[in-house]
């Protein structure tokens, strides 16, 4: 690794002052007064924002997790929950799979450590849904080790530090190394939380604040004027595009027929719409025969992999329906758009034109 001009101690003392003025207030932080006061983060309230914040903006889960902490205060309150409770909760927040790996990782925490979090590194990683980035996290910012915590914001603000020019992913090792020299032993958590709240308000993708930045005279990128164009990236192969039908059908009464999809796979274990197979050439599968209308409007999503167009068709139940395996018929009291996941909360919505 190249010595840089200032101090990896140095650098760090810089950015802990101008958190300890600047740290952004979260409802799962303990901010740095009051952590110099002797105030400690909950593990389970930071392991939790950390899983909802994965691929996900700060905006997007602070009503999640208020609504979450509320309801199951603590770890084996959520290990407790239904299944089916948890995934409505979690719905629109998506990457679904990290509900149920939470549920697993709660009861985990829950049934073998008896509520207590692994205090370290080795023991986090080998709870469900936790990998290397959010294991340093939680044994950074709840424990105050050491750790190196990588995430987007980080990997941004050392590539423009060192004006590293590889692209992401192949330049990750060089710029995790370069975050482990800069980690200090004292007050590692608030460091972490630093260098993320740096990248988040500060050394953001475009229009990076420089001239207020505590790193600003360090700052290779800078001072050849390359911080905008970091960190490069490997141009992303285009996403395709799938297709299939949604169904929604309802009774004389107001009750909506729904289906609990299957564990594995996208919106794993959630509640939604019967459907088709999404694919290039879908097949219409109506879950039984009706007059099923169709509603003159698409819905389009796009998921991490590939974008989807449904189209939207419904019916009226027959008087005596019967639900099949995997199917419910949820009463109209009963219903909760806000329950469905995005894609499907779309294709109800068209109901409502």
């Amino acid at each position: 690794m190249r010595d840089h001009p200032v101090s990896a101690e140095q650098l760090s003392q810089d950015l802990l002052a101008w958190y300890d003025t600047h740290a952004r207030e979260m409802p799962w932080r303990v901010g740095p007064t009051a952590r110099a006061s002797g105030v400690r983060p909950d593990p389970y309230r930071i392991w939790l924002s950390e899983v909802m914040l994965q691929q996900t903006t700060v905006a997007a889960v602070k009503d999640y997790f208020e609504r979450f902490t509320r309801r199951w205060p603590r770890v084996g309150d959520l290990a407790a929950a239904e299944d089916g409770d948890v995934m409505a909760e979690w719905a629109g927040l998506g990457y679904y799979a990290r509900a149920r790996n939470l549920l697993k990782c709660a009861r985990v925490v829950a049934e073998e450590f008896e509520g207590v979090f692994p205090d370290a590194y080795e023991g986090l990683i080998a709870l469900p849904g936790i990998g290397p980035y959010t294991a340093a996290a939680i044994s950074a910012i709840a424990f105050d080790r050491p750790e190196t915590v990588l995430d987007g914001n980080v990997e941004r603000v050392m590539a423009r530090l060192h004006d590293e020019h590889e692209p992401l992913p192949a330049v990750k090792p060089v710029l995790k190394a370069h975050a482990a020299h800069l980690t200090p032993s004292a007050r590692p958590g608030d460091y972490a939380q630093a260098v993320m709240d740096l990248g988040a308000t500060i050394c953001t993708p475009k229009s990076p604040a420089c001239g207020i930045c505590p790193w600003r005279d360090p700052c290779r990128a800078r001072v050849k004027g390359t911080a905008p164009e970091l960190p490069k990236k490997t141009p992303k192969k285009p996403k395709p595009t799938r297709y299939g039908f949604v169904y929604l059908a309802r009774s004389a009464e107001g009750d909506w027929l729904l289906e609990r999809r299957p564990d594995k796979g996208l919106l794993g274990g959630m509640l939604g719409w019967p459907g088709s197979e999404w694919n290039d050439a879908p097949t219409e599968t109506p879950p039984f025969d009706a007059d099923w209308q169709d509603l003159g409007a698409e819905v389009r999503h796009t998921f991490t992999h590939f974008h989807l167009i449904l189209q939207v068709r419904s019916a009226e139940l027959p008087a005596d329906f019967e639900p099949r395996a995997g199917q419910e018929l949820v009463r109209r009291h009963d219903f909760r758009p806000s329950s469905l996941p995005t894609v499907m909360r779309k294709a109800f919505d068209l109901t409502r034109r």
